[in-house]
């Protein structure tokens, strides 16, 4: 047992109520970095008695300065710029990835060689050969291995996918999502980032926020049968870092209508051109026994509407606050009516890959695994080749 942290680590026996330790190695120390760092510190205390006690053993990036800071900041023991030698260091047992998107298939793969468990960043990966790689290498290593779709860890999406588990919601009709932002609209200014090159990126808004919806239709509804896409590209030119102009080689918003295994349909629709919308996640079902709607904007509220009510007295939507200590992880947080937020999401995800790994439990069906990670990627490339051909895509996963 550490004497500094009163806690045995994952080499050593695990005493009775005692957390072991986990290693982590953070790929990443922006946006992602930030957000699932933040989780980390917090499981321990909040998440308790937590499944494992993560040790932030080393963040990697390729800016030394940049890298050196962010290592202060967070209360990482250490900094690398080769993510190589990070993934390689013996006191990293998690993996987790939050580089940009073409740098998640080789240290995940590399990760699973070495037997370290990994949380990789979404979408898995640039297209679905390339997830395929990383699927096949977890699988073949042994090791667990969890996508962060963190909006799986909603209360309230939850407590929906509870809803559909208990076959209060029936046979499901439609599905139907939006993802809206805003943020690289003319008026913001906004460069060629890593986000608008495809060799980077692997596409623009469908990867960035379709893979989301695409992920949560997978998991509240069930696999796609076909598609039918549409992409556009509003600004094809953009200004880059050195004052010059590239082109911007992927979608600035999509559409598709799908059609499901079990079959349902359902519309998809994302853009990063929509005034006024922030992060306006927003997705309804429409089943035999009723509806539900969410709106992440509103991440702590749900609205159902319920078929055979009375329609003088009770029919009608009714708007749930889902904040009860009954309600998904809100026995860990606060009295009823005390919200959480966006950040808490990661915190819900990451204790469930850490129970997984200590406890030898399953990621799925409630944590994305590679093969989600995959299935989604399979999803997106249809939607593409729909797009580019005019024509209707079936799905083979």
């Amino acid at each position: 047992m550490s004497e500094e942290t009163g806690f045995t680590t994952m080499a050593g026996a695990r005493a009775e109520g005692e957390a072991p330790q986990i290693g982590v190695g953070m790929l990443g120390y922006a946006f992602m970095g930030k957000a699932h760092t933040n989780a980390y510190k917090k499981i321990p205390y909040l998440m308790y008695p937590p499944p494992a006690i993560p040790r932030l053993v080393a963040i990697s990036g390729r800016n030394k300065e940049a890298v050196a800071e962010a290592a202060k900041r967070y209360g990482y023991q250490r900094f690398y710029t080769d993510w190589r030698a990070m993934i390689e260091d013996e006191e990293v047992q998690l993996v987790d990835n939050g580089g940009p998107n073409n740098l998640h298939a080789e240290p995940s793969i590399l990760a699973a060689q070495l037997g370290k468990h990994i949380l990789c960043e979404k979408p898995l990966a640039r297209t679905a050969e390339e997830a395929k790689e990383m699927w096949d290498a977890v699988e073949k290593a042994g090791v667990k291995h969890m996508v962060a779709f963190n909006y799986r860890f909603v209360p309230a999406v939850r407590l929906i996918r509870n809803l559909i588990d208990e076959g209060r919601l029936g046979r499901i009709y439609h599905f139907r999502a939006v993802y809206l932002q805003e943020w690289i609209m003319p008026h913001y200014g906004t460069p060629k980032i890593w986000r608008l090159d495809k060799s980077v990126a692997g596409s623009g808004a469908l990867g960035d926020l379709g893979a989301h919806i695409i992920d949560l239709a997978h998991y509240l509804v069930g696999g796609f049968k076909s598609v039918s896409g549409l992409t556009t590209t509003f600004i094809k030119e953009r200004q880059t870092a050195d004052g010059g102009v590239g082109i911007v080689d992927v979608d600035d918003a999509f559409a598709a209508a799908i059609e499901f295994e079990n079959g349902a349909t359902g519309t998809l629709e994302c853009s990063r051109f929509s005034a006024g919308r922030k992060n306006y996640n927003c997705f309804e079902i429409n089943a035999e026994k009723g509806s539900v709607r969410f709106n992440l904007e509103r991440m702590n509220e749900l609205e159902v509407f319920w078929v055979g009510e009375d329609p003088k007295t009770t029919e009608g939507w009714h708007q749930v606050l889902v904040t009860e200590g009954y309600h998904p992880w809100w026995e860990n947080w606060w009295p009823h009516g005390h919200i959480i937020g966006w950040e808490h999401t990661f915190v819900h995800e990451i204790t469930h890959l850490l129970d997984a790994i200590v406890n030898d439990k399953e990621v799925g069906p409630h944590g994305a695994t590679f093969e989600d990670g995959y299935r989604c990627a399979v999803v997106c490339d249809a939607i593409v080749e729909s797009a580019n051909s005019g024509r209707r895509v079936d799905i083979k996963y």
